[in-house]
């Protein structure tokens, strides 16, 4: 019996053979190498040099990566609850039989497979003080106009609100499936008992779609944590460094800078953050759950 599977082990091998390459030199290695890096200053040109912890030690101590961490989370905060409300009332209201329901659908989720790039160039004449749509809109209305970008208080917030209309049909269309596959004689249960559509909500919709939920905030959460084309694109990380993102921090170190190893090591620390925050997060949504 066990001679007669080799050769189709041999047979699955080789067909997975070209995935394992892709994995070990597009994914393993950088991994492997930025990990070395992070104990060694290296600017490209020259070999690596040995520094232990130092980069950890400059690190601790470096304001610039605590401010960027700072504005991360506030993106973080400001992000994911409205990534979250907005997407399910969306496919709260696609999951209707409405007119046109498929061309809606298809509409969400056209921004998602834009280029990140397009869409923040877009968004960024819009938010134009002086020629942009939405000053111009304020303007018609008699109002003075608003820097939207060039605003210390509200150019995190601006470029949150970008990213979540971007994002946004990715995430519906996840919530849209979890609508569809609740019973839907547990909603006519609760229609003969008399019950309101807000008690529908509270009592079948949200608990049967807390799944769905846990995945929706792991993604957003993840997506929060890796901004960088928004603030890189619209604002450059200021003003006065107030939409600098940790990745962005790490873009310039890496190659603006040079700094090879530092840009590594803000990576891991980036790392190792975001994936707390997420166990925190999972353990918060599954205990809630069995609640």
């Amino acid at each position: 019996m066990t001679i007669g599977r080799r050769p189709a082990e041999r047979a699955g091998l080789l067909f997975v053979s070209p995935y394992l390459l892709f994995l070990a030199v597009f994914s393993a290695y950088p991994l492997l190498f930025a990990f070395y890096l992070v104990f060694h200053r290296w600017d490209i040109v020259s070999p690596p040099v040995y520094v232990g912890l130092a980069n950890f030690s400059y690190l601790a101590g470096d304001v610039k990566f605590w401010r960027a961490l700072l504005n991360t989370a506030l993106f973080l905060a400001l992000h994911v609850p409205l990534q979250i409300v907005f997407s399910m009332l969306i496919a709260m209201a696609l999951a209707e039989k409405i007119a046109a329901r498929g061309f809606f659908r298809a509409v969400f989720f056209l921004p998602v497979i834009i280029s990140g790039a397009v869409v923040t160039i877009l968004w960024q004449k819009l938010y134009a003080t002086d020629t942009g749509v939405f000053n111009q809109l304020l303007a018609c209305l008699g109002l003075p106009p608003v820097r939207w970008l060039t605003s210390t208080k509200l150019a995190m917030a601006s470029i949150a609100v970008m990213a979540t209309w971007k994002n946004m049909g990715f995430y519906v269309v996840l919530f849209l499936a979890g609508i569809l596959n609740i019973p839907g004689h547990l909603y006519e249960a609760s229609r003969i008992e008399g019950a309101s559509r807000w008690q529908d909500f509270r009592f079948i919709t949200l608990p049967l779609l807390r799944p769905t939920m846990l995945l929706v905030v792991v993604l957003s959460t993840l997506g929060a944590f890796s901004l960088f084309i928004e603030p890189y694109v619209m604002t450059g990380g200021g003003p006065l460094d107030t939409t600098l993102s940790v990745v962005l921090y790490m873009y310039k170190h890496a190659f603006m800078f040079q700094h090879m190893g530092y840009a590594s090591t803000v990576g891991f620390a980036l790392a190792l953050l975001a994936l707390v925050v997420v166990l925190v997060q999972k353990r918060y949504l599954d205990t809630e759950a069995h609640y």
